[in-house]
């Protein structure tokens, strides 16, 4: 990888190396950045720490001597939702493969340090939630002055989970260029007296406590020899046999060669092909070509290993959509696939885009990029020179089980709701509140003009969001919600949170539970009624009445009875009985300083989709604070209301349905 591409790695590196104090300071300095409530994504170095002090925000830290009993924060940075698992539908269209082709994406959703464990209050976030496309996430960063080693916060793990995702911490050993130094590296691959490899089994073990699934490994620092070399294999084979007895994975970049030198091949070849074989997957560097893809592809099936083992690398962190890629070489659709894709930088849908920037503005950019020009993935466009992750790699869903529910929420906003009603006018994100996601965004079938399907930022039911279709509606139109694998019983009932904001429309659910004919058609669906909404959200229930068996897909059909039509999903749920979670227990505060608190609290029994956390104000109102998948939570610079003695909050869970427990009621005297 180039260093000129490390610019957003690296640009906290030269403040915070301050080469006159002594290394002793730089632990005085990590105990006071530590002194801090607000808990951060965490980060080390493999053992020795830089010369000099951290810059402010900065702790530095050594992983060979972390341990889950002593990590602070680690309540508020472990993954709240197990990895689900996924099947392929019948794809959208007719170039999109199963069993092929994988995507892998490099994110930097924010800096090394500093990177808020639970979300804050901006809803200026890369949100991603395109994930039907993508098989893992590497939590892309590192830098020399801050930290070379990232764990993923719990949003992006719990977002990643929900959708069947994969994601993998990242170890960057950065070039000598931009402040790395071989001595990391060799305390990487260290060994015990036992010969074994000290810091392999605390990546594993940090990824067992914090929740996550491996480790992404890029060795670029220069100077190495072959005996470094070596003990990098060995690294890594040890890395890869404890990670997968943890059901965890290792990606190997392609930096490092054999002889320990740093030389990025741009395929898989004798130079790195042991790296290949002692991981899982490999990171094939940006200069590869269609010639070096293909041999590359050759030797790993010659090894028996799949050739969709390796990530071609597609560096869009400056162009975004606009870049220019020999698409052929990897992912062609007249003929088999020839490696799967790895997209460094993607957030570039979010970076590009100008001052100002809204959640709206992102999405369009990010469904463009995912998605492609025609933004239906079941009617791609073939004169589109960015070949759409959607037009290669059919999408995959979790929707499995009941109950089922989604309120459309992409986890950030521009403000808060709760049944409909504004309950904090703060901006927001927090990734781990996202639902699980309509896939095809959006197939619309339609005998008419297509209308608009956008996920929109200006009312919503709960969360911050809703779906919104506009348009003339001047031929019924079925909007594609989910592919599902949903038991039905005589019981099953769907209900649509809904509201027509403009026109008259009769609303109808769109159910299959068969596959289509063939890909790029629609599921066989059968049309069930809905009670037409009063201007007003409303819930209406539709029992699934003649329907029996497995409900295979979920739509929506609109047809305009009066004028052109705007109209808002709210929420979905497919359901046998209602249910709520029971409330959690042994709220408490576990640490205050000032108007800063840490809370926590005990599991609450049934199925809990995340808690919310409010305070109850002397006069008897609630203030939204936040909600979170985690069982602690911060709130930071609060203040005493006039009179108040005491601050009181309420914690409850909140189940699968969106129905909320009675609440648990913690208090702290000021």
């Amino acid at each position: 990888m180039n260093p000129t591409r490390r610019t957003v790695l690296i640009a906290g590196a030269a403040a915070a190396l301050l080469p006159t104090a002594p290394a002793a300071a730089a632990t005085g300095a990590a105990k006071a950045a530590a002194a801090s409530l607000q808990p951060y994504a965490s980060y080390w170095y493999p053992d020795s720490l830089p010369a000099g002090t951290p810059g402010a925000g900065i702790t530095w830290r050594g992983l060979k001597n972390w341990s889950a009993a002593t990590d602070p924060d680690l309540a508020f940075n472990s993954a709240s939702v197990p990895l689900a698992a996924r099947f392929t539908p019948t794809p959208a269209n007719a170039t999109a493969r199963t069993d092929q082709a994988r995507i892998q994406s490099l994110v930097s959703f924010g800096p090394t340090s500093s990177n808020p464990s639970q979300g804050s209050v901006t809803a200026d976030h890369y949100a991603l939630t395109h994930w039907a496309y993508l098989d893992e996430l590497v939590f892309w960063g590192g830098s020399s002055g801050e930290g070379l080693i990232l764990a993923p916060n719990a949003p992006v793990v719990d977002a990643a989970h929900r959708h069947g995702v994969r994601v993998l911490g990242n170890v960057f050993l950065p070039p000598v260029a931009y402040g790395g130094q071989l001595q990391w590296t060799r305390d990487l691959v260290q060994k015990d007296s036992a010969g074994h490899y000290p810091l392999a089994a605390q990546l594993v073990a940090v990824a067992a406590a914090y929740g996550f699934d491996g480790w992404f490994l890029n060795a670029e620092t220069g100077g190495g020899d072959t005996a470094l070399g070596t003990d990098m294999r060995g690294f890594v084979a040890e890395l890869r046999s404890l990670a997968a007895a943890r059901g965890q994975r290792v990606t190997w970049y392609d930096s490092m060669t054999v002889s320990g030198t740093v030389s990025w091949q741009g395929a898989l070849n004798d130079r790195n092909q042991a790296f290949f074989e002692a991981a899982d997957d490999l990171f094939v560097d940006f200069r590869w070509s269609a010639s070096t893809l293909a041999a590359s592809g050759t030797r790993a099936d010659q090894l028996g290993r799949s050739r969709y083992q390796l990530w071609a690398g597609v560096d869009v962190e400056s162009h975004g959509s606009n870049t220019s890629v020999n698409w052929d070489a990897m992912v062609p659709t007249s003929t088999a696939h020839r490696t799967s894709v790895g997209f460094y930088r993607p957030e570039w849908t979010r970076n590009h885009l100008p001052a100002g920037r809204t959640p709206g503005d992102f999405h369009a950019a990010d469904d463009r990029f995912w998605t492609g020009r025609s933004l239906d993935p079941s009617h791609p466009d073939p004169a589109d020179p960015w070949r759409a992750p959607a037009v290669s790699v059919a999408d995959r869903s979790t929707v499995t089980s009941l109950p089922f529910a989604s309120v459309f929420n992409t986890g950030h906003g521009l403000r808060w709701y709760e049944d409909g009603t504004v309950a904090s006018t703060a901006p927001w994100n927090h990734l781990g509140l996202q639902d699980v996601l309509p896939a095809r965004r959006w197939a619309v079938h339609t005998g008419g003009a297509r209308p608009a399907v956008t996920l929109d930022f200006a009312d919503a039911w709960r969360g911050g969001s809703s779906v919104l279709v506009t348009g003339a509606l001047d031929a019924p139109a079925t909007v594609e919600l989910y592919a599902t694998r949903l038991p039905v019983t005589a019981e099953t009932v769907v209900e649509l949170t809904h509201r027509t904001d403009a026109g008259a429309v009769r609303v109808e659910l769109a159910v299959a539970t068969a596959e289509p004919d063939a890909a790029g058609t629609a599921p066989p669906y059968t049309y069930l009624p809905v009670e037409a909404g009063d201007g007003g959200w409303r819930t209406s229930t539709v029992p699934l009445t003649g329907v029996s068996g497995t409900v295979r897909a979920l739509g929506v059909r609109l047809t305009a009875t009066g004028g052109a039509v705007t109209w808002r999903l709210g929420g979905i749920a497919v359901l046998d009985a209602p249910a709520a979670p029971g409330a959690p227990a042994d709220a408490r505060v576990t640490d205050a300083s000032g108007g800063d608190l840490r809370l926590a609290w005990s599991a609450a029994q049934g199925q809990v989709r995340h808690y919310t956390v409010h305070r109850l104000l002397p006069d008897g109102t609630r203030r939204f604070l936040g909600a979170t998948g985690q069982r602690a939570f911060f709130a930071g610079a609060l203040t005493a209301e006039q009179g108040e003695r005491t601050a009181r909050f309420e914690v409850r869970a909140v189940g699968e349905l969106y129905t909320a427990s009675d609440p648990v009621t913690v208090t702290h005297p000021w």
